[in-house]
């Protein structure tokens, strides 16, 4: 018997809940917070701002060398934000983003420069005051960071109260030991201060104590903890470091061009949501409500993961969790397939919303795992924006695994309890007549051969000088060099005559013919790209916009890529791939058993990633860091479909060996998933072609070759990985055969 009581509760149970999240995501518990979704911390191509790259000249710095160098481009870097971020990487580089600022170039030229150390005489400084600050000005020192040999944290007695205290012990080189011993003696009868100070700001005014003749000195008696005395002698260190950087990367974002990226990118996600739901209300009736709700909670425990991780969101993350939002209709749409099929069968409606939930659960699993496979390593081998991306996908795609097993299932067995157990609102899903895909496999892999002669003839053509002499077009991240994205005013025409003369202005500067210009799509923009230019090239280059065409600093984004960076990145591309495909093909292996399943599963992806390949060819969009994210998320989609597929001929396997039992065997699996495959692609599709409608023209540029995945993967898990897993079952049993024999 049915507790309608208990049914009631179990809904208003999840109404709370989703209404709690979506609260705390809009609005938050007090007016001092903001809810999630406006806490999260935006990326700087969706804040601008400025990021920029250094590595060490010579030889790789020690651990202790690079950190010290970290802490002062960390304290530049705040006087400019609080959220500015400075982080360490390997090869002694250093890399910083600081979101949000205008005067960029001013940043940029600041960051650049040599730091300076100083010891000033209490005598020998005045301070000016400008707005709240305290500016020291001098022109005589003791001496400086050059003299300083060592600065390290301690600890040692205070001589009065006999307590430990936090000190900072000095020793000084022999020219800074006569240098600080002549100032500690015309400063130590009264007790005059000694100011340090670093890139114009006091870092302490320790007062003399006595005449210090053998170098060594100590600094002692301001210091709460050790920390404090560790990052004095840190920053003291700084100012003696025999370290040398060199720019090898940077980029420049306006703040409107960012806001505009998320405008677009909502509206897209926001359209593509509604689509989403509507089609699966439509398809899967009541099941279909009960994942939109699933799909509201799932997408507001997105936003406070964001938030409690303390995640920086990107534009590409931004597009990973739009992407998700499709992805994550698929457990559900497998889960759904499951229960009509139960309803098939005679089975009551409780019986087949268990059963579907049990069967579907292999499938769900193994697939979210290669996915997470292909995030992981796009986290591994990505930088920047693109570990966003990566980070979004993972969140999402474990997200989605829980709202679909345990929120779908729990909205599904309320609405049960309710009275809600006739079949025909679920569907019953219809006797449909088996396609022979496998008697029609040598149309499909000849379709595949076309594919893989038109990749290679185009990649040909393009080194013919299609994409100057280049297999595809790469872009900056890929090639090296310096692009330039201006956004003109409303009353500044685009056309060949302006085109000519932001071409010459370049090549006057760069002193290189080597430019090119494009229009932005969408936008009254140019996008420029040259060779690598230094700062100083870049600032310049920028007053000239400003002057001659009277365009903001904040509507001009440039972006400089060293060569050695291009090169890594072109290196770590193809090794993502490499590394995710095999452990996609070693976990595939583990869970099936069965090689030949591996093996055709990773064939299967590299087929769908040569015709990706193709649709970059063609279309010569720009190759660069979103390619590789592009290239490991189709693996992963693909990789989850075929699982669902392998999944039911695994279940239906059962003793069956002989040719014609293993044909009826693919042909009955695959038409028995057909309506799985064809509805989850048509899911992830709406939303990522609301990407590359209205998303701008970097968002674009990853949709556009996604969706061509997404359709090359519905047609390879579908017409290729069964049909090719018949056949080299087939061969292998023949050639077992023949052995024996």
């Amino acid at each position: 018997m049915k507790d309608k009581k208990k049914g009631i509760l179990q809904m208003l149970l999840v109404i709370v809940v989703i209404a709690l999240c979506g609260f705390t995501t809009l609005v938050g518990f007090t007016k001092h917070h903001k809810g999630s979704a406006q806490n999260i911390k935006l990326g700087l191509d969706l804040a601008g701002g400025v990021s920029i790259t250094y590595e060490a000249v010579g030889d790789t710095p020690s651990a202790t060398e690079l950190e010290d160098t970290r802490n002062m481009m960390q304290k530049r870097a705040e006087v400019y934000s609080t959220e500015s971020s400075v982080v360490t990487g390997e090869g002694g580089r250093i890399t910083i983003d600081i979101p949000g600022v205008s005067n960029a170039e001013e940043v940029l030229k600041s960051l650049g420069k040599e730091g300076s150390l100083d010891f000033v005489a209490e005598d020998d400084i005045t301070f000016e005051t400008e707005g709240d600050k305290q500016i020291p000005k001098y022109t005589k020192t003791v001496c400086t960071g050059k003299d300083v040999k060592t600065a390290e944290a301690g600890t040692a007695q205070d001589e009065i109260s006999k307590n430990k205290q936090y000190v900072v012990n000095l020793k000084f080189k022999s020219k800074g030991t006569k240098k600080f011993a002549d100032a500690t003696e015309e400063a130590a009868p009264e007790k005059k201060k000694i100011y340090i100070i670093y890139d114009g700001e006091v870092l302490s005014a320790p007062a003399v104590q006595s005449h210090i003749t053998e170098g060594n000195a100590q600094i002692s008696g301001s210091f709460k903890t050790y920390e404090e005395a560790d990052e004095l002698a840190s920053m003291i260190r700084i100012g003696a470091l025999p370290i040398e950087l060199k720019e090898v990367q940077s980029q420049v974002v306006g703040a409107q061009l960012g806001l505009d990226a998320i405008q677009t990118s909502l509206l897209a996600g926001a359209i593509g949501f509604g689509l989403v739901v509507l089609f699966m209300i439509v398809f899967y009736r009541l099941p279909g409500v009960a994942s939109s709700l699933a799909l509201v909670l799932y997408l507001f425990l997105m936003l406070i993961v964001l938030n409690v991780l303390d995640i920086t969101l990107t534009l590409p993350g931004i597009a990973g969790i739009i992407l998700n939002i499709g992805m994550a209709v698929d457990a559900n749409v497998i889960i759904f397939t499951r229960i009509k099929e139960e309803l098939a069968k005679g089975k009551t409606v409780q019986s087949s919303i268990k059963l579907g939930f049990d069967k579907a659960l292999s499938a769900i699993v193994d697939g979210n795992v290669t996915t997470l496979i292909a995030a992981f390593v796009l986290y591994i081998k990505g930088s920047g924006t693109i570990k966003g991306f990566a980070t979004t996908l993972a969140i999402g795609i474990i997200l989605s695994m829980f709202t679909a097993l345990f929120v779908t299932r729990f909205i599904l067995k309320a609405m049960y309890v309710l009275g809600v157990d006739d079949a025909k609102y679920f569907g019953v899903e219809k006797p449909r007549k088996t396609i022979k895909f496998v008697e029609n496999k040598a149309k499909f892999f000849g379709i595949s051969g076309v594919l893989v002669i038109a990749c290679i003839v185009m990649l040909i053509v393009n080194v013919n000088g299609r994409t100057g002499g280049n297999i595809l077009n790469y872009g900056l991240d890929f090639s090296g060099g310096t692009t330039f994205d201006i956004t003109f005013n409303d009353d500044q025409k685009i056309d060949d005559t302006l085109k000519k003369d932001i071409e010459k202005i370049f090549m006057d500067e760069s002193k290189s013919n080597d430019v090119v210009i494009s229009e932005v799509a969408g936008s009254n923009a140019l996008s420029v790209k040259t060779v690598e230019l230094s700062e100083d090239q870049r600032n310049e280059l920028t007053k000239t916009l400003e002057d001659k065409y009277k365009v903001e600093e904040k509507n001009i984004q440039n972006q400089n890529i060293s060569a050695s960076v291009s090169d890594e990145m072109r290196s770590d591309a193809v090794t993502a791939v490499i590394i995710a495909a095999i452990c996609m093909l070693l976990y595939i292996w583990f869970r099936f058993k069965d090689i030949v399943f591996a093996g055709s599963a990773i064939l299967a992806i590299l087929h769908d990633l040569i015709f990706v390949l193709l649709i970059y060819a063609i279309t010569k969009i720009s190759v660069g860091n979103t390619f590789i994210a592009c290239m490991l998320t189709i693996a992963g989609y693909t990789i989850n479909a075929t699982i669902v597929i392998f999944d039911r001929i695994r279940e239906n396997m059962g003793n069956k060996s002989s040719e014609e039992q293993l044909t009826t065997l693919v042909n009955e699996s695959i038409t028995q998933t057909l309506t799985r495959s064809i509805n989850t692609s048509v899911t992830t599709a709406i939303m990522v072609i609301m990407l590359a409608i209205l998303g701008v023209e970097s968002v674009r540029d990853f949709a556009i070759p996604l969706l061509a995945g997404i359709v090359i993967g519905a047609y390879s898990s579908v017409c290729i990985t069964g049909t090719l897993w018949f056949t080299i079952k087939k061969y292998t049993k023949t050639g077992n055969k023949r052995k024996k024999a």
